[in-house]
């Protein structure tokens, strides 16, 4: 046993501290202002701790084979405890990562305004998910961020912190329909890129086709508030609708 541990490269507090405080410099050079370094960094850091606890939990590890029924049960109880201490931990690694802002937090039932570092995360996150349905067109990219800007503001913080999995759940469930949508209307379609299908020429469109799934109601209410064209929604939605 000693052996085996000896064998394993963990990292220590102080190389983790170090490793932190040098992605924080370096963002900080790259214009990352500080309160949305400190949460891209939380997040990942609560995601591994997350990703932990859900391999672990659904790893079902028995106690070593020839051990007799008491100690079975005795290490299946400290494999639940441990687990379950896990799950709690990432749940409060998450909230911390979301509270570096909090002087600003909204009154309660009020979303909180939607931070560049949020858009850029759905960007990321909607981007290649497109590209796996079509090519890339000359869509305005600050049109793409009003929109992707009206699409967060249907959520609260948490909500947009786990988009990206949500997104490509969405994506995944409704893969054919995607296709046969971006087939006929996307680029390299008859459809122009300006008029009522616009939106179907950008990455921005499978976030907006997920929202119009989950909170159209929502979803108009946002955009209206960001004076974006309502023919662009409309479209879509009509598109969507008739199963393209």
């Amino acid at each position: 046993m000693a052996s085996a541990e000896e064998g394993r490269q963990q990292p220590d507090a102080v190389g983790v501290l170090n490793a932190r405080r040098t992605l924080l410099q370096l963002l900080g050079r790259a214009g990352v202002g500080p309160g949305d370094a400190e949460e891209l960094i939380g997040l990942v850091e609560a995601g591994a701790v997350s990703l932990a606890h859900r391999e672990l939990a659904g790893a079902r590890r028995g106690a070593p084979a020839g051990t007799e029924a008491l100690y079975r049960a005795g290490w299946l109880d400290g494999v639940r405890a441990a687990t379950a201490d896990l799950g709690e931990f990432a749940e409060r690694a998450v909230r911390a990562a979301l509270v570096h802002d909090a002087a600003d937090a909204p009154a309660p039932g009020e979303r909180p305004p939607v931070r560049r570092m949020e858009v850029e995360r759905a960007r990321v996150a909607a981007t290649p998910l497109y590209l796996s349905f079509t090519t890339v067109s000359d869509f305005d990219p600050e049109v793409s961020e009003q929109v992707l800007t009206a699409v967060l503001a249907t959520m609260g913080a948490r909500e947009r912190a786990g988009y990206a999995g949500r997104l490509a759940g969405f994506a995944a469930e409704h893969r054919e329909l995607l296709e046969r949508l971006f087939a006929r209307y996307g680029p390299g379609s008859g459809i122009a890129i300006h008029g009522r299908y616009s939106l179907v020429h950008s990455p921005t469109s499978i976030a907006v086709l997920e929202r119009l799934s989950a909170a159209p109601g929502e979803l108009w209410e946002a955009w209206d508030a960001g004076e974006l064209p309502p023919a662009w929604l409309e479209g879509l939605t009509a598109a969507w609708g008739s199963g393209s």
